[in-house]
């Protein structure tokens, strides 16, 4: 495994030995190497292991709904689930930290001067120091909270299971089952089976035996101790209802099981039992009684939700829950599929991560496809499983967490968090998982609109911080990094990012402009005149380097970022009246581009840069990814000195080995069209920061997961700066395959096919037609177009770049003259 001194062979000495694993063979159920089952060879979407899991974030399978998830261990004598519902955290109104009741992070008490000081301090000598502007500024997070893990469905067998053989626990991720099978020692194969299903908002969980009549085990729920609980079990039944003692909130779950054949019994403990059944099926639905309406954030109480939630699934059946969960999943997930030429395998999937980090660890140059491509389709597959319709959007752990005090509160950071979990989420084709975000940054505006009065003195439109909750927390903490309005832009970006892959005017004009009209508002009021008469953003801090000043990059850049997009917009849904305002401010903006002394883009305004620097934010890049400020085709000199400033945060190492960070590269370095580079930090980041079921490892931080995805769409597919690119960045060991179903701004759908670096064909289908200017180097001795769903139309070629128009719906294949 993964863990520092640990590894399948030494899992029974360890427990043996004692210690934190404190694992036994009874817990095992004296598990052996998997003898056929385990010889199957199975696709770059699957993980399997030949044992079960001990350790939750470094071993277990994640299963989810968007709202619900579940993490799956396969102990064989006593399966354990550990499952979260979306809504369940501490902190909010209602609750009292020390003494402190819930204030969405503003000053308790009114700090008329406390900006203007820091303002004037930065004026006067440049720069303020974080310590004392912090302690102007800043704020302990009273009541702020956590995501809280919601409890775990244990499945006890009704006798030991004895020795087992031919045991295999696996992920597919291309469906969203997960199963655990094993031979007992009476001859008996059992099986289980493991879903999340979107479409009925439930966990689904199916026990089968190879024999009639060999199914019983003992189904109770278990919780933490922050909070009062009861449970109860009738007619088949579990109830487990409670309250957190923190802010009150209401939680229940209920679990039916249904048995084939055999008895089935409760207890007074509210535990149900099956006996001699031939399959049975247990259905789990959480909830609480959060509502993401400001300022209460309370709704309904869960029971009845809960109630008719598990009646209609378990009057579904078996049967046709999977079939609608399968349908439902893969419709989204095959969406896209990427074939560098990687081979099924036979090795359990921890084993061959680990011989993959072994190879590097002993200086040997190592790629695997198998593995690239497995860390590509699981952060699609974690975010389809974290963020749906009516979901909250995918937090630190996107849905999953086993703890009361998950790290960072499992929280949403909006300095390049929770922007990367959705940096996936259009061009790998699962539009469908921006819904929660968007609703997400909808409930930042009202809590956001007494932030922007209150602490930054503009009466005008909503800002919120850089750490935010489900109860609208938009103030400040004690961490100097919090201070930061500008990271509301950036989250922001996300929806004018939607509205270019999917061309949707009428969700440009009901949702996301409204939103980038208001946050612009507040910038208006907000932006202060530098010395050198420019507009910039005052106090601004490079997350999370150096001192407060005034027009760092960082924010500078957000800034332009947000005007220009806002204008667009505004142009688009017809506000004429907006845009001049946003004109003649952005004409005054400080743009935040510079050259430093050693030839890299500046990360603040007066050349403080140190060449050594190995800090984990490369928070200067941002106009080159997921901005698109800088392009090697518009602004060639700043794309240089971005290319030296991304090189040189990446040789110095110190502070890089952090999953998010070498996600963040691998994007980065596919911007700069460097295949390579960005190939290395992939495998990299799965070399030192991937766990052995693939969850990003430091610890587990989801963010990594969904940045791999975005990064590996990245270098095949590009689409930023006004023309459709194929293969951009395309590393040297992938000389030869082909990509389906990725996603191109323009609502582009498109596959391609190359040989020895060359595309051979490109497929480009087009939701709503328009013109397609389509670029790569295998274009350079012309064309040939063919049109299906309408005519061919007229094309020209120059420089591998091709310009026609497009019908809506039709699909055009374009292979090199």
């Amino acid at each position: 495994m993964s863990s520092p001194g640990f590894s399948r062979r030494s899992l029974l000495g360890a427990a043996m030995a004692g210690g934190a694993l404190a694992l036994t063979t009874a817990a095992l159920g004296r598990v052996t190497a998997a003898a056929a089952p385990g010889a199957r060879p199975v696709p770059d979407s699957v993980l399997w292991f030949d044992e079960p899991a001990t350790i939750w974030q470094e071993q277990a399978f994640p299963v989810g709904n968007g709202a619900a998830g579940a993490m799956i261990y396969g102990t064989v004598e006593s399966e354990q689930i550990q499952f979260n519902h979306d809504t369940l955290w501490n902190g909010g109104p209602g609750s009292h930290d020390e003494g402190h009741e819930y204030n969405f992070g503003n000053w308790y008490e009114a700090r008329p001067t406390a900006l203007a000081g820091v303002r004037a301090t930065i004026a006067a000598t440049g720069s303020a120091d974080t310590g004392p502007a912090t302690a102007a500024l800043g704020q302990t997070k009273w009541g702020y909270g956590a995501y809280q893990t919601f409890g775990d469905l244990f499945l006890d067998r009704a006798t030991p299971a004895g020795a087992v053989t031919g045991y295999r626990r696996q992920l597919d991720l291309a469906t969203g089952l997960a199963t655990v099978g094993f031979t007992t020692a009476d001859g008996v194969t059992h099986t289980r089976e493991l879903f999340a299903s979107f479409p009925d908002h439930v966990i689904v969980t199916r026990l089968s035996a190879s024999r009639g009549g060999q199914v019983s085990f003992t189904a109770r729920l278990s919780t933490a101790d922050n909070r009062t609980v009861t449970y109860s079990a009738k007619d088949g039944r579990i109830t487990m209802r409670g309250a957190l003692t923190d802010n009150g909130l209401v939680f229940e779950a209920q679990v039916q099981v249904i048995a084939e054949g055999g008895r089935v019994t409760t207890d007074a403990a509210g535990r149900v039992t099956v006996t001699g059944a031939d399959a049975a099926t247990l259905v789990l639905a959480p909830g609480t009684d959060y509502a993401p309406v400001y300022p209460h954030y309370r709704g309904v109480d869960p029971h009845r939700a809960a109630t008719s939630t598990v009646d209609a699934a378990v009057h579904r059946g078996h049967r046709a829950l999977r079939e609608r969960h399968l349908a439902d999943h893969r419709e989204l997930f095959d969406r896209v599929r990427i074939d560098l030429g990687q081979q099924p395998t036979t090795v359990p999937t921890d084993e061959a991560l680990q011989e993959f980090k072994q190879a590097r660890n002993q200086g040997q140059i190592s790629a695997d496809p198998q593995l690239e491509m497995l860390h590509f389709q699981i952060g699609r597959y974690l975010l389809i499983g974290s963020s749906r319709e009516g979901s909250r959007p995918a937090n630190l752990q996107g849905v999953w967490n086993d703890s009361t005090s998950p790290d960072w509160q499992s929280d949403y950071t909006t300095n390049i968090n929770l922007e990367m979990n959705y940096w996936p989420s259009d061009v790998t084709n699962l539009a469908e998982t921006v819904p929660p975000l968007v609703d997400f940054i909808d409930g930042l505006r009202a809590p956001g609109r007494v932030t922007a009065r209150d602490l930054c003195g503009v009466p005008q439109g909503f800002a919120a911080m850089s750490h935010v909750n489900v109860f609208g927390y938009t103030g400040v903490s004690t961490n100097a990094a919090t201070w930061a309005p500008e990271s509301t832009a950036w989250l922001i970006r996300q929806l004018w990012e939607h509205y270019l892959f999917t061309m949707d005017e009428d969700f440009l004009r009901r949702r996301a402009y409204p939103i980038l009209k208001e946050h612009t508002q507040f910038w208006l009021g907000y932006l202060v005149t530098d010395a050198d008469g420019t507009l910039v953003v005052s106090p601004s801090f490079s997350p999370e380097l150096g001192p407060f000043t005034a027009g760092a990059t960082y924010s500078q850049t957000i800034v332009w970022d947000l005007f220009t997009n806002t204008l667009a917009a505004a142009k688009i849904v017809g506000d004429h009246a907006y845009r001049p305002s946003l004109e003649k401010t952005l004409a005054k903006l400080d743009p935040g581009l510079r050259i430093g002394s050693w030839g890299q883009l500046q990360e603040w305004k007066t050349d403080l840069d140190e060449p050594d620097s190995g800090h984990r934010h490369m928070s200067f890049s941002y106009p080159l990814f997921p901005g698109h400020q800088i392009t090697a085709e518009a602004t060639p000199e700043f794309y240089e000195a971005a290319r030296v400033a991304v090189e040189a945060r990446t040789a110095h190492t110190a502070q890089n080995d952090i999953g998010w960070n070498r996600a963040q590269k691998i994007n980065a370095f596919a911007r700069l069209r460097n295949g390579d580079q960005a190939r290395e930090q992939l495998d990299h980041l799965l070399w030192r920061n991937t766990f052995a079921n693939f969850l990003n490892d430091w610890p587990f931080q989801i963010d990594g997961n969904f940045g791999v995805a975005s990064g590996v769409a990245e270098m095949l597919l590009q689409s930023h700066a006004g023309f459709v690119e194929v293969l951009p960045a395309l590393p040297t060991g992938w000389a030869s395959g082909s990509f389906r179903g990725l996603r191109a701004r323009g609502a582009f759908t498109v596959n391609a096919w190359w040989t020895a670096g060359q595309v051979t064909k490109v497929e480009v289908t087009s939701d709503v037609g328009g013109d397609l200017k389509l670029r790569t180097a295998s274009l350079g001795g012309g064309a040939r177009v063919h049109a299906v769903g309408g005519p061919t139309p007229h094309y020209t070629t120059h420089a591998g770049e091709l310009l026609m128009p497009t019908r809506r719906g039709a699909t055009y294949t374009v292979t090199p003259a």
